[in-house]
């Protein structure tokens, strides 16, 4: 039987706190430090290394999601698969500092055929390891490899509960693949008898499925689910509205304004913590601000020629987080930003 939610939640947390070290929580109070003292005075301070950072195993993608680069095919950057060994010279670096590791970014991580083999190489060095997944590909014998890779946090993308509202935005996927997966999952979580991974069925809120937030979470609870979360949807022309924005309120990021055009909801405020403690790392190595940087418009260094360190603390990002600080709204990607404008449910 499934714990109830905030029981699994607390167990998630234990666990993320498990992984805490000497060293990895002097290198989270520098990060912190360094980003109020650069509130304060206005100047790009840096005196730590990323406590989180996001990794793309590939572009590819199965599905066709209307909101999203890969769905569409619209990348201007090369796309490919993350290497073995860009990866692990990587996480070498990092490993005594790095906290949380995000396999994802665009793309479907299951489709790199040694994604699980990256997720082990960070587990047994006793990284919080997460990835979000359409879960089209959890076989019985992936899950299995997922139960034993060691990953600690699992977030299935599951946007509708019945076939005809789930393929509105997931265009081209098939609901029950992903309630199959999530079954194999869940079964060889209880057979190998593993606390991990937190499961998180996450609900992209839009028009077409607002109506079945309850069934989700009814759904969740059917299936042993560990957790529910309902996230709002990014649009890129929502100026003048959209098919996609909910009715309501409290699950849009945009709202009217009197001319009847649409405004993000969120102030643009001159600061961004993620810029201080976290970035994204594409799969042929470039280093970007965060994951609203789709297409790596904002390539701040790149791996290939460079240490992580070098790239961290290099001019160019002591340029970008200036810039941040100064205006942040002369950075078009922060324009359409959600920063506060998440809601969770």
């Amino acid at each position: 039987m499934a714990l109830p939610s905030y029981a699994a939640r607390v167990r998630d947390g234990l666990n993320f706190a498990s992984k805490l070290t000497p060293r990895r929580m002097a290198n989270a109070l520098r990060v912190l430090t360094s980003f109020y003292a650069s509130r304060r005075s206005g100047l790009p301070e840096q005196r730590g290394l990323p406590v989180s950072l996001s990794v793309e195993p590939t572009t590819s993608c199965n599905l066709r999601c209307p909101e999203c680069p890969s769905g569409l095919r619209s990348f201007t950057r090369p796309t490919g698969m993350l290497g073995d060994a860009l990866f692990k010279r990587t996480i070498d670096e990092l490993h005594d500092t790095l906290l949380y590791l995000i396999f994802y970014f665009q793309g479907e991580p299951y489709l790199h055929p040694q994604f699980l083999e990256l997720v082990r190489y960070a587990a047994d060095r006793k990284i919080y390891t997460a990835t979000s997944t359409n879960a089209h590909y959890l076989t019985d014998d992936n899950a299995r490899k997922t139960i034993e890779s060691g990953l600690d946090r699992l977030i299935i993308s599951i946007d509708g509960t019945t076939q005809d509202v789930y393929e509105q935005y997931r265009v081209g996927g098939k609901l029950e693949k992903v309630l199959e997966g999530t079954r194999n999952l869940m079964r060889w979580k209880r057979e190998l008898n593993s606390r991990t991974p937190h499961v998180i069925f996450q609900f992209l809120v839009v028009r077409p499925n607002e109506h079945q937030i309850a069934e989700v979470h009814a759904l969740a609870r059917e299936l042993g689910v560990d957790e529910v979360k309902l996230k709002t949807a990014q649009i890129y022309d929502y100026e003048h509205g959209s098919d996609l924005m909910p009715t309501l309120e409290r699950y849009s990021r945009y709202a009217p304004k009197p001319d009847g055009t649409f405004g993000i909801k969120n102030a643009l405020l001159d600061h961004c913590w993620r810029m201080w403690h976290s970035c994204v790392m594409t799969w042929d190595g470039r280093i970007v601000p965060c994951c609203f940087d789709k297409d790596a418009d904002h390539q701040l260094g790149t791996l290939q020629e460079h240490s992580f360190r070098e790239v961290w603390f290099s001019d160019a990002y002591r340029r970008f987080r200036q810039t941040l600080i100064q205006s942040r709204a002369e950075i078009e990607m922060c324009r359409n930003c959600t920063e506060g404008a998440k809601v969770w449910a």
